[in-house]
Order: C-alpha cells, then structure tokens, then sequence
C-alpha cells in the first residue's frame, strides 16, 4: 500500500508540470491531494478506511488550492472587437 502510495504521488507531481489551464491545475491538485491524504491515512490508521477518507478529504482539499492559486484571466476586446486576454482586476 505504501509503496502504491509513494509512485501515485511520484506519477502526479510529474503530471503537475505540464498542466496550464485553470480546470487542469484544480484536477492536478486535486490528484496530488488524493494522493497525500491516501497515503496520510493509511499512515496513521493503518487500514484501507483510513485510507480512503483521507484521500477523499485531500482531494477537496488540493482541488480547492488549486483552482484559488491559478491567476485568472479575462477576455477583452480591442478596437476592433478581436478578443484578447488580460490580468483580471
């Protein structure tokens, strides 16, 4: 399970590097917090339960973190109404 554990996390923290979107980082982060709180939970109880809840709470977790650290963007429109991305204010 450990094991299973540590090349789950070792496999997302790759996939991390490669995400650029808003939804892709929340998906990453949500994975990696999967991967954490599973391998926090079978740590500390012992058991695939333990394991379970704590990959459900790190996966809420981590895909919240993830979507609020991604800069946001927003469409504006130049004088020619051709769109464009900016800052959001």
């Amino acid at each position: 399970m450990k094991k299973f554990a540590l090349l789950a996390a070792t496999g997302l923290l790759l996939a991390a590097c490669q995400s650029d979107s808003q939804r892709d980082r929340a998906l990453v982060g949500g994975g990696l917090g999967a991967a954490t709180g599973a391998a926090i939970g079978a740590a500390a109880t012992g058991d695939l339960g333990g394991a379970l809840v704590g990959g459900a709470i790190g996966a809420a977790g981590g895909a919240i973190v993830g979507s609020a650290t991604t800069p946001q963007n927003c469409v504006a429109y130049d004088r020619y109404g051709n769109p464009y991305r900016v800052a959001c204010p």
